[in-house]
């Protein structure tokens, strides 16, 4: 059975795959025909979409997404958190620079808008800049502040530096839980960790009995003066991990470590206060 998935669904995927890539090229076409950058974002949103129904992803919400530009923070367990995410809304987002390298996947990044950064290259300062300017411009960015990925139980330490993006562009900052579970579950072959490559983990999640995504939208979080970029980002941790374990707990799954609901909601409330 495991083959049978294998071969529909990598069928379908490199149909789609093919029909992006078209749709890519003749942007890529128009852009230098015009002088100008056409917005990739609605395109974009479609073939996320696409891609995850030939993954088998199926995606439950809660919360709304938000329909202003904002900075999006949100914990990271795999490769597929882009594709869900993508599909849910616009965004842009800013992926680690090795996933500009990957085959075809790369170069489609590229086209969509993907901003990239090499973690310890000191390209932080820079990237802030960028997405400040993109905020600026109307366009919403997730981050995923982890800087790395997970096996999705928890959530790891925050990096803060571009969380000051939202500070400067003056916009809101919305905290996103995200979980993956199969049959009542943490879904073991979601997470995309440590020396894994991205082929052998795409014919495994190919192979695999379709996991669900659970998405959780958190309430707008809006930068105050006196809150440092540490203190905010720790707070906005609290958040995106008590949303993961009110995932896990509705799926009867246990012992996710998190932030107690008085915790949360009282660092929220200090940190969303008008200036």
């Amino acid at each position: 059975m495991a083959v049978v998935r294998l071969l529909i669904r990598l069928t379908f995927l490199l149909l789609v795959l093919g029909v992006i890539t078209a749709v890519a090229l003749m942007l890529l076409m128009m852009d230098r025909l015009t002088g100008r950058r056409h917005n990739r974002s609605p395109v974009a949103r479609t073939c996320f979409l696409a891609c995850c129904r030939c993954l088998g992803i199926h995606i439950s919400e809660s919360g709304t997404p938000p329909a202003e530009p904002v900075l999006l923070l949100s914990n990271h367990i795999s490769w597929t958190d882009i594709p869900v995410l993508g599909g849910l809304m616009e965004i842009r987002f800013l992926s680690k620079a090795e996933v500009a390298s990957w085959p075809l996947v790369g170069w489609l990044a590229q086209q969509a808008g993907t901003m990239f950064i090499r973690r310890g290259g000191g390209e932080a300062a820079q990237r802030r800049q960028d997405i400040t300017r993109t905020l600026k411009a109307g366009q919403s960015v997730l981050v995923f502040p982890e800087g790395t990925t997970s096996a999705g139980l928890t959530v790891l330490p925050f990096f803060p530096r571009l969380i000051g993006a939202a500070t400067a562009a003056e916009v809101p900052i919305v905290p996103v839980s995200i979980a993956y579970l199969r049959e009542g579950e943490p879904c073991h072959i979601a997470p995309f960790t440590g020396d894994d490559e991205f082929h052998h983990h795409l014919l495994r999640l190919l192979s695999a009995p379709a996991p669900e995504v659970r998405v959780t939208w958190h309430p707008a979080i809006t930068p105050v003066a006196g809150v440092s970029a540490r203190e905010l980002s720790d707070q906005v941790r609290e958040v995106i991990l008590e949303g993961l374990r009110r995932s896990h707990q509705e799926a009867g799954i246990s012992g996710c470590p998190a932030a107690t609901s008085s915790s949360v909601a009282s660092r929220t409330e200090m940190i969303s206060r008008s200036k």
